[in-house]
């Protein structure tokens, strides 16, 4: 199977994710609905959306790149594209529940464990696939070590701990690994590069 299919499979669930994110955004009625202040309630609901909004593309950027490397989709690359689907798709559930309840401990806890979660779905796919590719393949010694992918988990679950005495503190850890991954990874780009010249 080609991996193009996968991933325009894997694209349009990202996509519905978001769209579904974007509607937890109520519009403010009522007779104070056009003023500014009446968006003052909505901030923990924004806020949250935002960083959702990044992770969702933070895990789309990564994975259009780890596909782009990938010769042939197996079953078992299938199922672990699936498992990382299925976190992702819980996104929605948990970003409302933070926001709508003002980051309380619970839903916030329950954020960092499904962040955790995807990202630990990430690193099985991406196993998953270098086992395919081979152990020499251009891919692996592309991710060679793969710091960020190490101590993102790390940090999840520093928050996640964080999230028994605050919520605040977990928001920022997992804020975090966010800005982590939202700077460039370049090490897939470059094997292209490399390989073109």
């Amino acid at each position: 199977m080609s991996p193009r299919r996968l991933e325009a499979f894997s694209d349009g669930v990202l996509a519905i994710l978001i769209t579904i994110m974007v509607l937890e955004l109520r519009v403010p009625t009522g007779p104070h609905g056009a003023m500014l202040s009446a968006l003052r309630p909505l901030w923990p609901i924004a806020l949250t959306y935002a960083l959702s909004f990044v992770y969702l593309g933070i895990y789309w950027n990564n994975h259009h790149h780890l596909f782009h490397r990938t010769s042939a989709v197996t079953g078992g690359i299938l199922w672990a594209n699936l498992n990382l689907l299925f976190w992702l798709s819980l996104f929605p559930f948990t970003t409302g529940w933070v926001g709508e309840n003002h980051f309380a401990k619970t839903p916030t806890i329950v954020y960092g464990v499904v962040l955790l979660l995807a990202a630990i779905a990430y690193y099985v796919l991406q196993s998953v696939i270098v086992a395919h590719e081979g152990r020499d393949s251009a891919l692996a010694r592309a991710l060679g070590r793969d710091w960020k992918g190490k101590v993102s988990p790390v940090i999840y679950c520093v928050g996640i701990a964080l999230g028994f005495k605050s919520p605040w503190a977990a928001m920022a850890a997992y804020a975090v690994v966010a800005l982590i991954w939202v700077i460039p990874d370049r090490r897939l780009e470059r094997v292209d590069v490399d390989e073109s010249t």
